[in-house]
């Protein structure tokens, strides 16, 4: 049992009722919800190709243009992230709600830019730039996982939200 949990310690709400007003107007919102699921398809495809790639050491190509495209919409759903914290938060990066996902966000990008760097520069070997990918690739997991977890516990507060004032 956690101290949380014994204590019976309220956790502080995901979002203020402002933040869920500026959350649920924003068009980012549509935005994020667009470009997570197509980042995740891209990711699935990408994966497949690169684990082709160092299994049977074909498909270079089409492995190496995958990451890419992979890390450019990564890069958008960062930038567009950030205005999207920026509009519900007041702040781009590090918002309260989001401080960790953020933060291991951080890793995420530096992994897939070492890749492109790699990449441009042939500092690495083809075959250790998939690694580099794979690496970036574990890292996203994590981060989306991150979150869904913060997704669900949104859902569940705006349900709990919603039961208390029809209470009232």
């Amino acid at each position: 049992m956690s101290l949380r949990q014994s204590k019976q310690i309220p956790r502080p709400p995901l979002y203020t009722p402002e933040e869920r007003r500026r959350r649920d107007e924003s068009p980012w919102t549509l935005v994020q919800g667009i470009l997570a699921p197509v980042q995740f398809a891209v990711f699935l495809v990408s994966l497949y190709l690169v684990l082709h790639y160092l299994s049977t050491g074909e498909g270079e190509l089409a492995a190496t243009v995958s990451i890419v495209i992979k890390t450019l919409i990564l890069y958008t759903i960062m930038i567009t992230g950030a205005i999207w914290e920026k509009v519900v938060f007041g702040r781009y990066l590090f918002a309260h709600a989001f401080f960790w996902e953020d933060v291991f966000s951080m890793l995420v990008l530096a992994l897939h830019t070492a890749y492109l760097v790699t990449l441009a520069t042939g500092w690495v070997d083809t075959t250790g730039q998939m690694w580099i990918a794979l690496a970036a690739y574990a890292a996203y997991v994590i981060n989306a996982g991150q979150f869904l977890i913060k997704l669900r516990a949104a859902r569940l507060e705006g349900n709990r939200a919603a039961l208390a004032e029809v209470a009232e």
